[in-house]
């Protein structure tokens, strides 16, 4: 027969239900606050680990995932947690090659595996369009144009259109009265495309004739309305570099040694805010990182940089002898500035904010890591997202990544009696170089090295906006040929 609970049996019943109730949730949004901080069990010795978080995604995506021969049950793009340690990620899809990377992790990490770009494994090689002769080819760096010039001796060029699967194809001329001796007798002329603006519409041309420079920028999309810079100022430049995207302003290096800024709409010359200048690099428009003497002290070579409005440069390194090798490149990654300076082998990052224009303070920008080349460095630069540095020395090579402070060593293969060309960046993540006729994509770290198609050495490269097609110059009997690679299968 049931008794009714007296009041203090009820009272001990709704308190043990409500303990159980508290730990219940209290342990749920325990393990779920673990989960989400990467721990897991560790089956291998029963314990809770933090983990690390790892990443992925792959063009093109829907790529198979596996970590340590297993698979995660997952397509790119996912995520997955794994115990702090040595873990190889593959990445696998029909129709192309494995894609691999092996990585020490540290638990609590994040770690991005989204640059991954998967090669077929057939690569027909198809001609989109030939020329009888080529003297020069410039990728725009949004991808979308490639500019062809077939006579040095001629300021003619070819704008391909790399926008649709059917290129197009228009001719642009620098007008005759855009520069100087175009027609006087026995005047040798030679001119060649040397930068696009950030924008991808303006091209930087360079002139040489009777022993002199010129500097025309080349509006593409209005070749009438081409400026000779070096006309406007009636003055000499080593080299000239954008500065925006309306082909307006721009930074150049004047014969002297002095890095000024050019404004052509105003048709105005900055002072010289730095001097004894041998070379710059313009990074975001508004950062010059530049490497030249020391203006006190002829002995000393010194790396720094510039910002624009700054009332002066900011030197971030001195070394005391004048045939020093040294080398600087500026970037951004995320909200951290960050300065990579080659001293011979070595290279230094520094992270941190570039420094104020209130003072000659480089406190702002802190050590962040360091690596050393084989030999001194000759090429150093940031990837265009700038969470990549890149340092090479011939055919050696060092990739490091800034936010995990790693690096990883790398060759690449030079045939016998020539010197490796510099390696320049594809996308993001990767680099590609042309040495002994083979065009080779590789990781920035040198990893999962692809030939994709035999070339001719010397030209430029690219892979169209939408990342289907690799664009690149081959040569035959027949002449020259702009010939593509599809690289997302349909």
């Amino acid at each position: 027969m049931f008794k009714k609970p007296t009041k203090k049996q009820f009272i001990i019943r709704r308190i043990i239900l409500s303990t159980i109730a508290t730990l219940s949730v209290i342990i749920i949004a325990t393990v779920a606050i673990l989960f989400m901080l990467g721990y897991r069990l560790d089956s291998g010795n029963g314990r809770i680990e933090q983990g690390a978080l790892l990443q992925f995604d792959s063009t093109p995506n829907g790529a198979d995932i596996y970590v340590d021969g297993y698979s995660i049950g997952s397509r790119t793009a996912a995520k997955h947690t794994v115990v702090a340690g040595v873990h190889t990620v593959k990445l696998a899809k029909n129709g192309y090659q494995d894609w691999s990377r092996t990585l020490d992790l540290t638990a609590g990490t994040l770690t991005w595996l989204d640059y991954a770009r998967l090669v077929p494994n057939e690569r027909p090689v198809a001609t989109v369009a030939s020329y009888d002769a080529l003297a020069g080819v410039k990728m725009s760096p949004d991808n979308k144009w490639a500019l062809v010039q077939e006579r040095a001796d001629a300021p003619t060029f070819q704008l391909v259109d790399l926008r649709s699967e059917q290129i197009k194809t228009s001719s642009l001329s620098v007008a005759a009265t855009a520069y100087s001796d175009a027609t006087t007798a026995d005047v040798t002329h030679s001119f060649s495309p040397v930068s696009w603006d950030s924008g991808g519409r303006y091209v930087l041309v360079k002139h040489l004739y009777k022993e002199q420079t010129e500097w025309i920028v080349l509006d593409t999309q209005n070749a009438a309305q081409a400026i000779n810079i070096t006309q406007v100022f009636s003055t000499g430049f080593k080299d000239i570099q954008f500065a925006g995207t309306s082909g307006k302003v721009l930074y150049g290096l004047t014969d002297d040694g002095t890095i000024r800024k050019v404004d052509l709409s105003a048709e105005t010359l900055s002072r010289a805010f730095i001097t004894h200048v041998d070379s710059f690099n313009v990074f975001d428009n508004t950062i010059v990182s530049y490497v030249g003497a020391d203006p006190t002290d002829a002995t000393k070579r010194v790396a720094g940089v510039y910002r624009d409005g700054d009332e002066g440069s900011h030197v971030l390194r001195s070394v005391s002898s004048s045939d020093a090798v040294l080398k600087i490149a500026a970037s951004r990654y995320f909200s951290d500035d960050y300065v990579a300076i080659a001293e011979g082998n070595k290279v230094t990052v520094l992270k941190g904010k570039y420094p104020s224009s209130s003072a000659q303070d480089n406190s702002s920008l802190s050590k962040s890591g360091t690596f050393s080349v084989t030999g001194a460095v000759s090429n150093l630069s940031f990837s265009p997202s700038g969470d990549f540095v890149v340092a090479q020395s011939g055919e050696h090579f060092v990739g490091y990544e800034v936010e995990h402070k790693r690096s990883a060593a790398s060759t690449v293969v030079v045939p016998q009696d020539q010197s490796a060309s510099k390696l320049k960046w594809l996308d993001d993540a990767h680099v590609w170089n042309d040495d002994g006729g083979t065009l080779t994509m590789r990781d920035f770290n040198g990893s999962n090295v692809f030939s994709i198609m035999n070339v001719t050495p010397g030209y430029d490269a690219g892979i169209s906006q939408n990342g289907r097609f690799f664009y690149a110059i081959g040569k035959d009997e027949k002449g020259f040929h702009l010939q593509r690679v599809k690289m997302i299968l349909s």
